[in-house]
């Protein structure tokens, strides 16, 4: 899910993927990125793949397997999107890559199944001990693809697996701009087998740059890098107010602060790049207003933002999940809220139809040197989307 990094320029930023529940508002979970690993993939020769041919859903366990196995890091999943593609056509679907490298697997519109192919750097060693499949994407997103390929082939609906989630989301901004709306989209993230996602923050960056005349420091005057931390520490301010929860807050984040005089030494400037995270009450324009609104000097270059998203629980998708997720499991689902941000939001901000994010996994092991998905978890996953596609198609 890439709640964690700077969706614009692709660079590293704040881990964020609290989860809240709908009902109760109450904070879950909050990871951090193991950004200091390699992005190599290392399959254990020990490993116990007989696990892998156990129940019901045995296809779609190899598949999981050769995926997890395969290196798709953002930017470098030409060799994931084979796997993949090649998977459908083992089961007779059209399907090509198209060019930007989404696996497209067009059919049945009354629901969109799509998932990222790609994934975050980071060498976890691939193994199965336990019915326990231990490597890079098990998680995030990878068990979610592999789940919905499954359902899609099953049930005969669409299906896409996106690239670049992690960094640009080019795969999904690709999507809303090649495609027509389908009638209900479901987004492939860990919620759980349970569990089902009906929001997201938004997110918000950029550069604020400002210049002033080089003088002595003896100065009374305010410089650039004086306005720019005043700036900022005003902006922050605004936000710090007390509420019920991170989802509802405007989360203030500066990522890099630089200043100083320029090459030709006339001028001092400072720039600090900056991101919101947004939440469903306020929107994008809001929280910009708010910043403008707070300058003194200089100015700031907004990056292409992404819109909050939250969904109603009684859209035809969340009550086929409610539905479906007690039919396999006998239990409550849990509805939830995330204040990180996924491709949900892109779909959402173009596309006028019910929609929701699930997958199987525990999101608090996005990114984490030890993701891992249980097997038996995976299935029940697939035993939930074929359920919830079938519903919604005989709507």
């Amino acid at each position: 899910m890439n709640a964690e990094i700077d969706r614009e320029d692709g660079g590293e930023a704040e881990a964020e993927t609290e989860t809240e529940s709908v009902a109760e508002s109450q904070s879950q979970s909050e990871t951090t990125p193991d950004a200091e690993v390699d992005a190599g993939v290392t399959p254990d020769a020990d490993a116990d793949t007989d696990a892998l041919d156990e129940g019901e859903w045995v296809d779609a366990r190899h598949l999981l397997y050769d995926m997890v196995s395969t290196p798709s890091v953002s930017g470098d999943e030409e060799a994931a999107a084979e796997v993949l593609k090649a998977f459908f056509e083992a089961h007779d679907r059209e399907v090509w890559i198209d060019e930007v490298g989404n696996v497209r697997v067009p059919a049945d519109d009354a629901v969109l199944l799509t998932s990222h192919i790609d994934t975050v750097p980071g060498d976890v060693p691939v193994k199965i001990e336990d019915g326990v499949l231990w490597g890079r994407g098990s998680v995030d997103a990878t068990g979610p693809l592999c789940s919905m390929a499954a359902a899609a082939v099953e049930t005969g609906v669409s299906f896409v697996g996106v690239v670049g989630e992690e960094t640009s989301s080019r795969g999904a901004w690709h999507l809303v701009e090649d495609r027509e709306e389908p009638d209900a989209v479901v987004n492939g993230e860990p919620s759980g087998w349970d569990g089902v996602t009906l929001g997201y923050r938004g997110f918000l960056s950029g550069t604020y740059i400002a210049t002033s005349e080089l003088g002595h420091s003896s100065r009374p005057e305010e410089n650039a890098i004086q306005s720019a931390v005043a700036w900022w520490s005003r902006v922050a301010d605004f936000f710090d107010e007390e509420r019920d929860g991170v989802f509802d807050t405007v989360t203030t984040k500066p990522v890099t602060f630089d200043g100083g005089p320029t090459d030709d030494g006339l001028a001092v400037e400072a720039t600090v790049d900056v991101q919101f995270r947004v939440p469903p009450r306020l929107s994008i324009d809001d929280v910009r207003e708010v910043a403008e609104g707070e300058l003194t000097r200089g100015g700031v270059h907004w990056n292409k933002p992404i819109p909050p998203v939250m969904m109603s629980p009684r859209t035809d998708v969340a009550r086929a999940f409610r539905v479906a997720i007690r039919n396999v499991g006998g239990v409550k689902p849990r509805l939830l809220r995330k204040t990180g941000t996924s491709d949900m939001n892109i779909f959402a901000g173009t596309w006028d139809c019910p929609m929701a994010t699930y997958g199987p996994g525990d999101s608090d092991l996005d990114h984490a040197p030890n993701e891992h998905l249980d097997l038996a978890e995976f299935d029940s996953a697939i035993d939930v989307l074929v359920d919830v596609c079938e519903r919604l198609a005989d709507d």
